[in-house]
């Protein structure tokens, strides 16, 4: 055989191996509303840079008529690339061929991928769009999951992992996304352990798969899918976003970006986007926005226990991670979700090294038989562990309301924060003031001649006397009170100052947060 036939025969085997299931399979993936394995690759990482591995990889099982099947690539399309300039990992299934199904070396090229963003220190992007495991081939594809598994565990806190669902994810596969850092999906996706049939054969329930597992039903109400996306190509836009704000891996910073914005910029609009009654909603993102550089917030969760909001910006150039609570949803109170969502963000961005700043205006906890019963004590204590496991700079700012158990779970002095600061308009308290003045002067008002004058003098001598952020002041839990313009200039500063913090922490092999 001369070159020329060798690298004939070369260029013919890659052709196929780029063409996965061929033009019909290809033609239905786009009528379904979805990019094919390649064509998602290509759209997230910078122009030219893919550089594919394991590219000849085939099935090695030939039972159950495999032996008769062409599985290009076996089913997957791995390697690395560049996102803005920075390495990442990527693996993408490619529904064309066997409609995804995991199986054997499918399932060692993922291995493979995940190895070398572990081993390089760069973050890796999951592309989901499988029928699931490939029945033909057994327990080698339960192997194959388990091994995906224990790399994304190995993997968690040391490189960012970012799952894209944007197919079928059923059975064992929507275990990697579970583990995984950020899950972006698609209207076109479907994601669940058991599907209708089995559900209704096992149950008697009837659901549609969109029911089941789309993605307002993650989105909204599992808590399982952090971004939402109409479509393939806005999930990876939201993908190369997010991954803006994130370091490679815990042993780099967050992307600093020099800003046109200044340091010293005033922020009075704070104090108009905060109501001055106590009890009257306003959206938190607005004073995030405020705060930011160019008025740039990336929100995370934003359909899911939104009574709480996080995610990402930059102040003075820097990447911070934000917990705050909003007022527009439930008062802003802690419930379960809510607290669920806010711990797991406070730890990523503890592994990562990003910086926290909490924004308070909580009145409590939620009250509720089904909160009770749902263990919202366990689930508020996550919070609480979160934020006193966090050795990462903190910042906290109590905006309005700070009541009870809620205050100390949000970031408060005595739970790690490096600095607190509160507005003249913060109330600090154990409780809110009619119930607490209700249960202290309970006597007096009942004995009074006018039981309800009596009731709201006590409660407005209540208020003067403790609903102020000075008593907090003068025990040194509030480092200052700041008026709105002041806000954004000294919590730059205040990050800049702590960038270079060291905290150490008893020798251990890990906590157990109440799981």
């Amino acid at each position: 055989m001369t070159n020329g036939e060798r690298y004939s025969t070369l260029r013919s085997k890659r052709a196929q191996v780029i063409a996965g299931g061929g033009p019909d399979r290809v033609s239905r993936q786009h009528a379904a509303g979805k990019l094919t394995a390649r064509e998602r690759i290509d759209l997230l990482l910078d122009n030219g840079s893919f550089q594919e591995e394991n590219v000849f990889v085939s099935h090695r099982n030939t039972g159950f008529g495999l032996d008769t099947q062409e599985l290009p690539g076996d089913g997957v399309v791995t390697g690395h690339g560049l996102v803005n300039g920075r390495l990442v990992f990527i693996y993408s299934q490619d529904f064309t061929i066997a409609g995804g199904s995991l199986g054997e070396m499918h399932a060692a090229k993922i291995a493979r991928v995940q190895d070398l963003a572990l081993k390089f220190g760069a973050p890796i992007v999951s592309i989901s769009d499988s029928g699931g495991a490939r029945i033909q081939e057994g327990i080698d594809s339960l192997k194959g999951y388990a091994g995906i598994f224990y790399r994304n565990t190995i993997s968690s806190g040391v490189v960012p992992q970012i799952s894209m669902i944007a197919g079928p994810c059923a059975g064992g596969a929507v275990y990697s996304p579970g583990i995984m850092d950020f899950v972006v999906m698609t209207e076109q996706a479907r994601m669940f352990i058991t599907g209708p049939k089995v559900i209704q054969s096992v149950t008697g329930e009837e659901v549609t798969d969109e029911e089941l597992g789309g993605l307002a039903v993650h989105a909204e109400k599992s808590g399982n899918v952090h971004l939402a996306a109409e479509s393939d190509q806005e999930a990876i836009a939201l993908i190369r976003q997010l991954l803006s704000y994130l370091p490679s891996n815990n042993a780099e910073d967050a992307p600093f970006v020099e800003t046109k914005d200044p340091v010293d910029r005033a922020t009075p609009e704070i104090g108009t986007i905060i109501p001055d009654e106590a009890n009257k909603p306003y959206d938190v993102r607005k004073v995030i926005m405020s705060i930011s550089d160019g008025g740039a917030f990336f929100e995370i969760g934003e359909r899911f226990a939104q009574s709480i909001c996080i995610g990402f910006t930059r102040v003075g150039g820097q990447v911070v991670g934000v917990v705050a609570n909003q007022s527009m949803h439930l008062a802003g109170v802690l419930d379960i979700d809510s607290s669920d969502k806010a711990a797991r963000f406070v730890r990523f961005c503890d592994a990562f090294n990003i910086p926290l700043l909490t924004l308070v205006d909580v009145g409590g906890y939620l009250p509720g038989v089904d909160q009770e019963y749902g263990g919202i004590i366990r689930h508020g204590a996550k919070l609480l562990y979160a934020f006193s496991e966090c050795t990462v700079p903190k910042v906290t700012v109590i905006l309005r309301k700070a009541y009870g158990g809620a205050y100390i779970a949000m970031s408060c002095r005595d739970l790690g924060a490096d600095f607190v600061y509160a507005l003249p308009s913060a109330e600090i308290a154990v409780m809110g003031a009619d119930g607490a003045a209700t249960i202290i002067f309970a006597k007096e008002i009942r004995e009074a001649a006018d039981p309800e004058a009596t009731r709201q003098r006590l409660v407005a001598e209540y208020k003067d006397k403790l609903y102020n952020p000075y008593v907090a002041g003068e025990r040194g839990l509030v480092d200052d009170i700041l008026e709105p313009a002041e806000l954004r200039k000294r919590i730059v500063w205040s990050f800049r100052a702590a960038a270079n913090k060291r905290e150490d922490r008893p020798a251990r092999k890990h906590g157990n947060i109440p799981l």
